[in-house]
């Protein structure tokens, strides 16, 4: 299983950015899909998931109404949609997918390589 996550970059505050994640080796709407992030001496912490069907999503109140992630099946990708950046959005950003629907980021087995996004002032 490979997780390719692309799209990031330097944006200024306000600004959006769209991150990408394509998947294979697996059968992809099996598995929840879900967005991490982790900041310079931080840990990493959750953004949001997606069931496999799209159905379903959870956000990370600092996120929520500013983001949104996506799926799109057939394509074997997850997107984030990040709108309105703040300063502290600043951080890699990884993807990765699970089995079971969870913010944990224990419950993911499979991560990609993250994706550098950086909001300046």
């Amino acid at each position: 299983v490979q997780l390719q996550a692309s799209g990031g970059g330097l944006v200024q505050a306000g600004g959006s950015l769209r991150l990408s994640c394509a998947a294979s080796g697996r059968t992809f709407s099996n598995y929840v899909m879900g967005w991490f992030r982790q900041a310079p001496g931080k840990e990493r912490e959750f953004v949001a998931i997606i069931s496999g069907g799209g159905g379903s999503t959870l956000y990370a109140d600092s996120v929520k109404g500013r983001f949104t992630i996506s799926r799109d099946n057939a394509k074997n990708t997850v997107y984030l949609q990040m709108n309105s950046l703040k300063l502290e959005d600043t951080a890699v950003y990884y993807c990765a997918s699970a089995r079971l629907y969870s913010r944990s980021a224990a419950q993911y087995d499979y991560w990609g390589q993250g994706t550098q996004v950086t909001v300046s002032s």
